[in-house]
């Protein structure tokens, strides 16, 4: 048997999940989905090549309305709100030039506990008023 090429699927679920009700199983319509992209190799999801794999989220996504204008609000807003804490962090006298640096001043507890990347939009947020907060008070 050959190595499982895929072993996280959270991509084709998030976008299989998004896919617009339809009557029937949703198994069933799973199956046919990999069977597809497998040319009829197989119907299951785990014995996908990277390559089928990558086509049929590809594929998935064309099928959801407004899929690539969401992601990319998305993706603009978490850039903006990465932006600005960076900034406030610049601000403060970290060197957001060295990741270490900026991910060794994120983990302190009282920062956010984690490391920059692992920040979701909320958290983003968070950090942002957290920072504004400290340098005020360090300007005084």
């Amino acid at each position: 048997m050959a190595k499982q090429e895929v072993t996280n699927f959270a991509r084709f679920y998030a976008l299989f999940n998004r896919l617009p009700s339809f009557v029937g199983c949703r198994e069933e319509l799973k199956k046919q989905i990999v069977l597809q992209y497998t040319r009829e190799r197989t119907e299951h999801l785990h014995e996908m090549t990277r390559k089928e794999y990558d086509e049929c989220c590809t594929g998935i996504e064309r099928l959801i309305p407004n899929y690539d204008n969401s992601r990319e609000v998305y993706l603009r807003e978490m850039k903006r709100k990465r932006s600005a804490v960076l900034h406030q962090m610049q601000l403060y006298g970290v060197d957001t030039s060295n990741w270490t640096r900026v991910d060794e001043f994120c983990m302190n507890p009282r920062i956010s506990g984690k490391r920059f990347r692992e920040l979701d939009g909320d958290e983003l947020e968070s950090l942002l008023v957290k920072m504004r907060m400290i340098i005020r008070k360090k300007d005084k």
